[in-house]
């Protein structure tokens, strides 16, 4: 059984043991104990404290139910702590951490290994690898911990985890690297490093280093039927986590390749069915008209064997290799079709969806960035849950950054924004126009919530 995302870390007891015969390669890949690493390190590991407002909005198939769980009243919204880890990655001030230790974070604080404690903004966050970007102000002399390559560390190598499980900050474990490449079938981009190295619940969004204090991981989920640690946590390799976080602090939001394509696993009988020797590759199911994969001249029935030269076993294989092309750049696939092989070129596109899925604010309008808000018209899906009438008119909240203007003035996500300044409003252009004209004016924004089928006014002042 899968348990809740959590993380890695306890304390080292007591001598390793090295056994007879065992020669190690050198003092530097395998020290007599890990004390210098976990000393110089610790001060780059920090603990991560938020608060979460809960009101039964955690999705948006929770934004739904108006009524508590006894359903006979409005469901009063409660404040929640919660802890988690992270690392410093530059002098600046960026750290690194999980998604989901800020998501829904009304506010959030970083405690550094002296007991410092600095308030912290969200860069960015990408729910699809589970990563999160804050940043703090610089302090003098700030520690920071450097990546290292995932790709290098082999299944036996040694792996230390440092991070605050339960609440007890700077603790350190070790362990090995037991398995790579695992899929626990926690998101779409799955390529877990996996440790034997205690995680526990606190850890999530810690570092987990190699034996040169190189961070090899970001400690992430665990498997336990009883909620601890059983020794089998997962990390996101640093592979994928260093890729996200540059992406997070340039740009605030994530770009992953698009083909185009609907995918499904190639099984016994219908590879026997579509005249193919195995079950390797990913069967397209469907390609949407207009994509790169429908101009390459991929068709449903195809099976996807290679992807830019590398064997695609599986979907799992072909999704990630995908998602981890620069959206633009030229790819090959091979595909089969009644045992006949063609090799296709295209252009690989943009997924349109990031922007919703790293939870950022766009870059594209001041107002969103200043508020602290992501926006979107309204999902059809949702009206109803919303308590909304069909022809409702609105801008849908996604979400609210903590510290922001919007978390400030009590905004939430799944709030719809009906009007800005007395006028109705159905784009986020809509809110841009009048933020503009406010702060020209020299007035507050106005603007009318519908939160669960009640109204409410929030005036919103520049700073």
């Amino acid at each position: 059984m899968l348990a809740k995302k959590q993380f890695c870390v306890g304390l080292v007891l007591g001598t390793l043991m090295i056994p007879p015969g065992f020669a190690p390669v050198s003092a530097q890949e395998i020290p007599n104990d890990f004390s210098a690493i976990v000393q110089q390190k610790l001060p780059a590991v920090v603990a991560i404290t938020t608060k979460q407002l809960i009101d039964d909005q955690a999705s948006l198939n929770d934004f739904l139910d108006p009524f508590d769980s006894r359903g006979s009243g409005t469901a009063q919204p409660q404040v929640r702590e919660a802890l988690g880890s992270g690392f410093v990655i530059s002098p600046q001030g960026y750290i690194v951490t999980n998604n989901h230790v800020v998501a829904d974070a009304t506010e959030v604080h970083v405690v550094f290994s002296d007991k410092e404690t600095k308030p912290a903004r969200l860069v960015g966050r990408d729910p699809g690898t589970d990563i999160a970007v804050l940043k703090v102000d610089p302090r003098p002399n700030m520690a920071t911990a450097a990546w290292g390559d995932s790709d290098a560390v082999k299944p036996g190598a040694w792996t230390i985890a440092i991070g605050s499980p339960f609440g007890l900050g700077g603790s350190a474990t070790v362990g090995v690297l037991s398995a790579r490449s695992r899929d626990i079938q926690a998101g779409p981009y799955d390529d877990f490093l996996q440790t034997d190295a205690s995680i526990n619940k606190g850890n999530s969004g810690g570092p987990l280093f190699n034996a040169r204090g190189e961070v090899i991981g970001v400690n992430t989920a665990i498997v336990s039927p009883s909620g601890g640690s059983i020794g089998i946590g997962f990390a996101v390799p640093s592979r994928t986590a260093q890729s996200v976080v540059d992406q997070l602090i340039s740009a605030g939001h994530i770009e992953r390749g698009f083909i185009g394509v609907h995918l499904q696993e190639v099984t016994p009988s219908l590879a026997e069915a579509l005249g193919i020797t195995g079950t390797r590759g990913a069967l397209v199911a469907s390609v949407d008209p207009g994509s790169p994969a429908d101009k390459a001249g991929v068709r449903p029935g195809d099976v996807i064997t290679r992807f830019n030269g590398k064997d695609v076993q599986s979907v799992h294989d072909l999704t990630l290799a995908v998602a981890n092309q620069k959206p633009g750049s030229n790819a090959t696939l091979t595909t089969t079709q009644q045992g006949r092989e063609n090799e296709l070129n295209l252009t690989v596109g943009k997924r349109k969806d990031e922007g919703l899925r790293t939870g950022t604010v766009p870059s594209s309008g001041a107002a969103e960035q200043h508020l602290g808000l992501s926006l979107s018209p309204i999902p059809e899906e949702a009206r109803q849950q919303l308590g909304l009438q069909p022809d409702a008119t609105g801008v849908f909240i996604q979400d609210v950054a903590p510290n922001s203007l919007g978390a400030e003035n009590d905004l939430r996500r799944g709030d719809v924004i009906v009007s800005a300044n007395n006028r109705d409003v159905a784009q986020p252009s809509d809110i841009q126009e009048e933020w503009v004209k406010s702060k020209q004016e020299n007035r507050p924004i106005l603007l009318r919530i519908n939160r669960r089928g009640q109204s409410l006014f929030v005036a919103i002042a520049s700073p």
